[in-house]
């Protein structure tokens, strides 16, 4: 392979993580915090994916101007269901397990109820638009230009999450109730608050997501299960709770699938996937980019 093609396949690959990574946020935000494991995050990233395709085709609005409006759209979206179905959940239920095991329940119903609704509003066939697709040639390689833009957009918005994270008081808040819950309340940290908030911000980024990849892919009813299954991957590669190591994950993923679909088979892609999941599972289960604990 020539260097130029090199770069076009590792390149290709990053393209790819950068939404596994944008997708994994999210959902490594709601489970690290609120234990809710959504099943159906994938399933909104679809919606914001389909929000984006009639936006501009129907409307003529751009793309880019559905990636905030996605947002906005799946944030409000996101904190309307924590109110009307995890927040009862948290209070009708006696222990975290029980708990995790009616949000995965309720999961479970928003997952085939979003995707019976997309199907019926706006049917099952492939959807797509042309958006930027001019080529554009970097050292000695050629990429289209919606390819390029979804890349450095998903970076932008995933650095921003891990920015807000890290250097705001809201992501104090956060990351120390994912630390330790019942020490994050006896210091006065608002979950009521904050739980929606979250899990609003975790379905909003998955909105983006979703509009990011109209610009570049077509677009089905049954788009958003893979990228669930995909995120829950990623999160096991960087770690549970870990949001630079859900970025540095949904990198990784992309590059290896890539590589592996190259030199094999693209219809292995899933296989890939998994024998990584498993392996990792296996050999290092706290994930890739987080430290051993030691034990006492």
């Amino acid at each position: 392979m020539s260097p130029g093609a090199w770069i076009e396949l590792l390149f290709s690959g990053l393209i790819t993580g950068g939404i596994y990574a944008l997708v994994a946020l999210g959902l490594n935000l709601q489970y690290g915090l609120m234990r809710i494991l959504n099943i159906a995050h994938g399933e909104f990233l679809m919606v914001g994916a389909y929000l984006t395709w009639m936006m501009q085709v129907k409307f003529g609005v751009s793309p880019l101007l559905m990636v905030p409006l996605s947002f906005a759209v799946l944030m409000a979206l996101g904190m309307g269901i924590h109110f009307l179905c995890f927040r009862r959940l948290t209070a009708t239920s006696p222990n975290l397990d029980v708990f995790e095991a009616r949000g995965l329940m309720v999961a479970f119903g928003l997952m085939f109820l979003v995707q019976n609704f997309v199907n019926w509003m706006w049917g099952g066939d492939l959807r797509g638009y042309d958006y930027l697709t001019e080529p554009v040639k970097m050292g000695g390689a050629q990429f289209a230009a919606n390819k390029l833009l979804v890349f450095f957009l998903a970076l932008v918005f995933a650095g921003a999450m891990i920015a807000l994270l890290r250097m705001t008081l809201l992501g104090k808040g956060v990351r120390a109730l994912m630390q330790s819950p019942v020490g994050a309340q006896l210091m006065g940290i608002n979950t009521r608050m904050l739980h929606p908030l979250m899990f609003g911000i975790g379905l909003g980024l998955s909105g983006i997501a979703g509009a990011l990849l109209s610009m570049a892919y077509t677009i089905s009813p049954s788009m958003g299960e893979p990228y669930t299954v995909t995120a829950l991957i990623v999160i096991t590669l960087g770690g549970f709770g870990s949001m630079a190591g859900a970025l540095a994950g949904g990198l990784l993923l992309g590059v290896i699938e890539a590589l592996g679909m190259h030199f094999t088979n693209p219809s292995l892609k899933a296989l890939l996937s998994y024998v990584v999941f498993i392996g990792v599972l296996l050999l290092r289960p706290e994930g890739l980019f987080t430290r051993k604990t030691r034990k006492a």
